[in-house]
């Protein structure tokens, strides 16, 4: 089996991005229409052919035809013969995932591994709401509270709330307003769909690194009811992102990846990020290429990437950019210059001159320098271009490597019903001391004995007519028995 696939050829030579370079992470860019998901396809099946699993959000349902082969599509065809490369048609393993568990298998984390950065991101809490959010995670830690799915957090965001002011002293205030402001988003999330995420069994990111026949496997998240919560699916990504970080041991240098992640609609995980949660994506990119994973970012504009991000990625594949406004111009010309320069191309108006499948792209050499600017056209995949049936799709779950690991949703024992089972004890000890300080106090009233029979009468009168006056009034409170 050959060590790398080319991805696109130029007027005189084809361009492979190497294997031993890959997790030196990438960027594909270009304008709606102009060939990324197909470009993007092609990496992913090059890379699953050389035994390298994949990691991708499919936002349209295109790209599950990596998981059949090709062939029907005479145009390939023929630009594959005009390549004079062989239509040596193929298709990838591929493990179907989806949230809601309709399109593929469940994928899953729980509140506590999320963690309150994320979360707090996905609720859109403000920097006080924050730091509540911040204070319920670290109380849940201490007193050995699993938070596991929403109903966890719910219930630890209320007891939080009921225990401030004895919280405020070892943990800092408590600000009611913002536990009332994070039950609202949380029953926002939910109504969403979003208690689907969380719980239990949560994904093991293992599963996401196999191989079968040599071939590695391709981990598709269906996303295209995700995106109908660009904040859900942005929290899930850098979840997944965050959990190989942690997760992985150190690989060095290597000849082929690890693991190949790429981030579709990339724009989505930065549009209101705080600087905090940039900050820490920024560490993760930098230092995770050193597990051996590669993270590639698909977007429309080269500037929808934070400076200090793109800065880190030495793979470009740039698809031709529309400029119809001052500011499109800008993306353009920066985009152009982002690409190491080719003397005998003009970078910025090629950029919006390039045709469907056409691309420059600089892929880094084997000393890790970005070679020259090619204007290319990207080679065809070898599997199916466009979905599969739904048909296939259900066939190739039910026979998928992770069986039905994650088909059934698990329910432990977590904070939610330590938390109840807390409160129940307290309740019952509470009844408990009422009824031991109600019967002291009669034992002591029947010791005294110095009531006479007539004093005694007089208070039993009293007594019933208080029960009377008792019983109509919540009778009347009641409405219905006020009528009688």
């Amino acid at each position: 089996m050959s060590t790398s696939y080319p991805i696109a050829k130029s007027a005189d030579q084809f361009l492979t991005l190497l294997p031993s370079m890959a997790n030196r992470h990438g960027l594909i860019t270009g304008a709606t229409g102009t060939g990324k998901t197909i470009t993007l396809q092609k990496i992913i099946e090059s890379f699953s052919m050389i035994g390298v699993p994949c990691v991708v959000s499919d936002i349209k349902g295109d790209l599950s035809g990596l998981a059949d082969v090709g062939g029907n599509n005479q145009k390939v065809t023929e630009r594959l013969a005009s390549m004079g490369l062989e239509s040596d048609y193929q298709k990838s393993p591929v493990t179907f995932w989806d949230v809601w568990g309709e399109n593929g298998h469940p994928v899953r984390a729980t509140i506590s591994d999320m963690g309150p950065l994320l979360l707090s991101r996905l609720l859109g809490l403000n920097e006080t709401q924050s730091g509540v959010l911040t204070l319920a995670f670290k109380v849940a830690d201490d007193e050995g509270l699993a938070l596991l799915d929403l109903k966890d957090l719910r219930a630890m965001i209320l007891n939080v709330g009921e225990r401030a002011k004895e919280l405020s002293l070892n943990y800092g205030n408590v600000s009611t307003a913002s536990i009332g402001a994070i039950q609202r988003s949380l029953l926002t999330l939910e109504s969403q769909g979003g208690e689907k995420l969380f719980g239990e069994p949560m994904l093991n990111i293992h599963d996401l690194i196999q191989s079968i026949d040599g071939k590695g496997v391709v981990n598709l998240l269906d996303a295209t009811k995700l995106m109908n919560t660009p904040k859900l699916y942005g929290s899930l990504l850098l979840w997944m992102l965050s959990e190989l970080f942690e997760t992985l041991p150190e690989a060095g240098d290597s000849s082929v990846p690890k693991l190949l992640f790429f981030f579709d609609e990339a724009h989505l995980l930065f549009t209101d990020a705080p600087d905090v949660l940039i900050e820490k994506i920024e560490q993760v990119v930098r230092l995770i290429r050193s597990k051996g994973v590669g993270i590639y970012f698909i977007t429309q504009h080269p500037n929808d990437i934070p400076e200090k991000i793109a800065a880190q990625l030495g793979n470009r594949v740039a698809h031709a950019l529309r400029a119809f406004t001052p500011k499109d111009q800008q993306a353009v010309r920066a985009a152009a210059e982002t690409m190491r320069d080719n003397e005998s191309l003009d970078e910025k108006t090629a950029l919006m001159e390039l045709g469907v499948g056409e691309a420059l792209i600089s892929f880094l050499d084997e000393k890790g320098t970005p070679s020259i600017t090619q204007r290319c056209f990207v080679i065809p995949p070898l599997s199916h271009i466009g979905p599969i049936t739904d048909t296939l799709r259900h066939e190739l779950m039910s026979n998928s490597i992770v069986g039905t690991t994650y088909d059934q949703t698990i329910d432990s024992e977590s904070a939610y019903e330590r938390l109840n089972k807390r409160l129940s004890e307290q309740s019952t000890q509470k009844a408990k001391e009422i009824e031991e300080e109600t019967a002291a106090k009669e034992e002591k009233t029947v010791s005294r004995g110095r009531e006479t029979a007539m004093e005694a009468l007089a208070k039993s009168a009293a007594r019933a007519i208080g029960s009377q006056l008792g019983r109509e009034i919540i009778r009347g409170v009641l409405g219905s028995l006020f009528k009688r």
